[in-house]
């Protein structure tokens, strides 16, 4: 049953079901917070699962999974998400019954998984199993009357990265891929820093998407869901001519074998703080100090949103400053 206490100068409305945990909202109108228990208690009555008896206990661990395997698929960040999801899964909030979620259990996630990664991190994940339980209601028919989640408040992310290559990194980072065995993450990392595609662009790029007469790469499916062409530099060309073909991929090795080597090769030129994706912010910057337009190297890097390339134009104030007296003679 439901009742409304005053607190303050806001009502408080508070239901209570046997076999559901108890149900709290504040409202500023007594007649709102009547509704929302009116509403409230008619779900809860009348929720029930169709797949599963409402007597039978499922986990958070195990929707979670149910949707790597069903909904992670669809997705084109698969790989990632689908990790993602069974990592949570392991922890001790994926083993709590869904009918029993509250607001408080997420809470408790969000702090304890904030003393360990970064705010972007955790609002990731708490995005992710948000979208996990929508699914699980809409798609799915389970009876959770109410998305806990919704109503907690997500962490703040970071700062976006302006990490870039600094004087003598590029070098010592091609010298010490160079001595490994893997052939290709020298030429991987050249390329990244050349055109400023993504990894996972990179490595789906076939030798029938290189237009050696033109100069261009033309890529399938990216991100962004839109096709489009990238432009290749004379030293991309010929990193490319030195290359052994081995199938239909220019560089087949997985995104896994890609993160191994390119820290191996990073740890090895002794640089700390970088990471793969700082090549193309790297690529990006780099093609704003050539005088390209935003138009132009959204074109190239594929950004939708031109407010985006805003935080990826820290440049070198040495090139603006040559630029500067360039046109002031």
């Amino acid at each position: 049953m439901g009742c409304v206490r005053k607190r303050g100068k806001s009502w408080n409305a508070q239901v209570r079901i046997s076999g559901w945990s108890n149900f709290t909202k504040s409202f500023s109108k007594k007649s709102d917070a009547v509704v929302w228990i009116k509403e409230l208690e008619h779900k809860l009555r009348s929720a029930h699962t169709p797949e599963v008896p409402n007597n039978k206990k499922i986990t958070l661990g195990e929707l979670l999974l149910k949707y790597a395997e069903e909904i992670s698929p669809t997705h084109k960040g698969v790989i990632a998400e689908t990790c993602r999801l069974k990592s949570i899964a392991r922890k001790w909030i994926g083993e709590l019954d869904i009918r029993y979620l509250t607001k408080q259990h997420f809470i408790q996630y969000r702090d304890d998984r904030l003393k360990i990664v970064k705010g972007g991190s955790v609002g990731s994940e708490l995005a992710l199993m948000k979208r996990v339980l929508d699914t699980a209601v809409r798609k799915w028919g389970y009876g959770i009357p109410y998305n806990p989640i919704k109503d907690i408040e997500f962490p703040k992310g970071s700062n976006p990265r302006t990490r870039r290559l600094q004087e003598g990194e590029k070098e010592r980072l091609l010298t010490a891929a160079s001595s490994q065995r893997n052939i290709y993450i020298a030429s991987i990392i050249e390329f990244a820093i050349e055109t400023g595609m993504r990894r996972s662009e990179i490595l789906k790029l076939r030798w029938c998407d290189v237009n050696f007469e033109n100069g261009f790469a033309f890529l399938h499916d990216t991100k962004n869901g839109e096709d489009r062409s990238v432009p290749l530099t004379l030293n991309c060309i010929q990193v490319l001519r030195t290359l052994h073909r081995q199938g239909e991929n220019i560089f087949p090795i997985s995104a896994n074998c890609l993160r191994l080597a390119w820290n191996r090769a990073r740890k090895k030129a002794d640089i700390t703080d970088l990471r793969f994706h700082d090549l193309r912010h790297e690529a990006v910057s780099r093609f704003f100090e050539m005088g390209m337009s935003v138009p132009e190297v959204a074109l190239i890097s594929g950004h939708k949103d031109l407010r985006q390339l805003f935080r990826y134009t820290h440049l070198n104030p040495t090139n603006v400053f040559q630029k500067y007296e360039a046109f002031s003679r």
